[in-house]
């Protein structure tokens, strides 16, 4: 007897709000345990983020195979027989694509490490470049882009061209952008490195998974997943014996089992970034073309963003969110609307037609 595909699962709004719950406290505490004053309790000295990231990656691994298994997903990944036992083993695609997810992660991590670049600019080439991307990998994959999701495209560029504008400083009347709105060739590699290994993450998704094949996307999900942050983790690992005293240091403190860290906190951080990995996965899943789901997943980030913003600054005395924060988040809410009304109208429209 064969099992039906599970096509009628959760929406990608589900998907969402899953992001958004677990990017909010991810964010707020991220920020919140490497300020240069620290605000949360038992937290006496800033931790640097190279150092934050062994213990975090270690609990998102445990997070993502801890999830897998409450699901019952392992079921749908491919098996390999290694040695004398049958295994999950994921595909060439999935691999591939778990690599890409590994990299995005460590790309987005050093992007705002950089001396004297602004992390608004970073996130401007970053969210902004993966959003110019998902209507190239449409085309690509010849799948046909609706206009409510060009305009969601719009209006999330929009929103993070506010925020960008927030650094733009008027000189006699002239705009004039300030130190850290150049790129070294380090950053511009990074921003590379991260544009591409979702470009191709996108594509794999497309040509593998992105159908009405609901068991597909199970086995993807869970393939890509088991290949990521154990790759990441591995490579954490490799970096910190081999590196030098600057990066690789800082990597063997945040080995060293958490010395000198509030291991709560660390562990937290490690499993809600793991949340945003398991729902943003799930979000670009979804079978509607990738110039949909990419504002849905950056739409989300973004105003998680200003809502981790906002509570630290009601609830740990840091700052409020500008103005252009605010502004940025009114035009996510718009692209949300758009996203969320337009398909309805649409199916309405066929339905009495």
């Amino acid at each position: 007897m064969t099992r039906s595909a599970p096509n009628a699962g959760p929406s990608i709004w589900s998907f969402a709000l899953g992001y958004f719950l677990s990017y909010v406290p991810y964010a707020a505490m991220t920020k919140a345990i490497t300020a240069a004053t620290p605000v949360l309790p038992r937290v006496d000295a800033p931790i640097g983020g190279l150092s934050l990231l062994p213990l975090s990656v270690a609990a998102s691994v445990v997070g993502m195979f801890t999830f897998i298994t409450a699901m019952g997903w392992w079921k749908y990944a491919g098996r390999r027989q290694i040695l004398s036992r049958v295994l999950p083993c994921p595909s060439r695609w999935t691999f591939f694509s778990g690599l890409c997810t590994a990299l995005i992660i460590g790309t987005t991590t050093l992007a705002y490490t950089f001396q004297g670049v602004s992390i608004v600019f970073m996130m401007l080439l970053m969210r902004g470049g993966l959003l110019i991307i998902a209507p190239i990998v449409d085309a690509v994959s010849r799948r046909h882009v609706r206009w409510f999701s060009w305009i969601a495209v719009l209006l999330s560029m929009a929103a993070l061209f506010a925020a960008f504008a927030s650094d733009v400083q008027w000189v006699d009347g002239r705009p004039t952008l300030p130190n850290g709105f150049g790129l070294p060739a380090l950053a511009a590699i990074d921003v590379a490195i991260y544009l591409g290994a979702y470009f191709a993450r996108l594509r794999f998704m497309s040509r593998v998974a992105k159908s009405d094949d609901g068991h597909a996307r199970i086995r993807y999900f869970v393939e890509e997943q088991m290949v990521a942050s154990p790759a990441l983790l591995l490579s954490l690992a490799a970096v910190a014996v081999v590196g030098g005293n600057a990066t690789g240091g800082a990597l063997r403190a945040g080995f060293a089992v958490g010395v000198g860290m509030p291991l709560v906190y660390v562990l937290l951080i490690g499993l809600f970034s793991q949340g945003t990995g398991i729902f943003g996965g799930l979000i670009l899943l979804v079978r509607r073309e990738n110039t949909f789901c990419v504002p849905v997943n950056r739409s989300s980030s973004i105003l998680a963003g200003v809502v981790a913003t906002t509570s630290l600054w009601l609830l740990a005395g840091g700052a409020a969110p500008g103005t252009h924060e605010l502004v940025g988040a009114a035009l996510i809410i718009a692209a949300i609307l758009v996203l969320t009304l337009a398909p309805l109208g649409d199916r309405r429209r066929r339905a009495r037609g």
